[in-house]
């Protein structure tokens, strides 16, 4: 399948929203040609080069479905669009169209079994509803208050500080248990440097 890409600094995990502004024609006019067939598109961390202007060709080899939730004329003059993350996929063929927007061929990336929550992941839940409360975070949506562990791994991955690349190896892990051990991990390493 071909899906027109969206190259962006950041990782969006599946069942997170985000607020994108669109300024360039390329990409109003992706955003057209989604909402007529009733699409998504694909959002990729950028690895190297910007976000604007050519086609970024240096971008992550896996990404998520951006699924189109609500649009609207910002009062800069914008459009304003929020997106929820739908499947991971993996990065095939791309070719860059004359408008300069980049397409590939995705390959669907299989889920793993969501599990309900653990009491030994009390601290993780706990951290997740203290980052719900923070303006932005609310701003988006999300509450704090998820189902199970897949969930709480995704939402935790995507508002941590981490980086681009940690970001992306947790994307990348199919099971919530393999992806909340590497959060804990990388939680660890932050208070680690932290206290150094």
């Amino acid at each position: 399948m071909m899906l027109p890409l969206f190259p962006l600094n950041t990782v969006l995990f599946p069942g997170c929203t985000l607020d994108l502004q669109l300024f360039e024609p390329r990409y109003l006019d992706m955003l057209t040609r989604c909402l007529k067939q009733g699409s998504g598109f694909g959002v990729v961390g950028l690895l190297a080069g910007q976000e604007v202007g050519a086609a970024a060709t240096h971008c992550a080899e896996l990404g998520c479905e951006a699924l189109i939730r609500d649009w609207e004329k910002l009062p800069n003059g914008l459009l304003g669009i929020r997106v929820e993350g739908g499947r991971r996929f993996r990065v095939g063929a791309t070719q860059v169209q004359a408008d300069q927007l980049l397409l590939a061929e995705v390959q669907w990336l299989e889920s793993g079994e969501d599990l309900p929550l653990a009491i030994e992941q009390a601290d993780l839940i706990a951290l997740l509803a203290t980052l719900a409360e923070h303006p932005l975070v609310a701003g988006l949506g999300l509450d704090g208050t998820v189902s199970g562990q897949q969930a709480l791994a995704n939402q935790l991955a995507y508002l941590l500080p981490f980086t681009l690349e940690q970001k992306l190896a947790l994307l990348a892990l199919p099971q919530p248990t393999e992806q909340l051990a590497l959060i804990q991990s990388l939680l660890d390493r932050l208070q680690g440097e932290m206290l150094a």
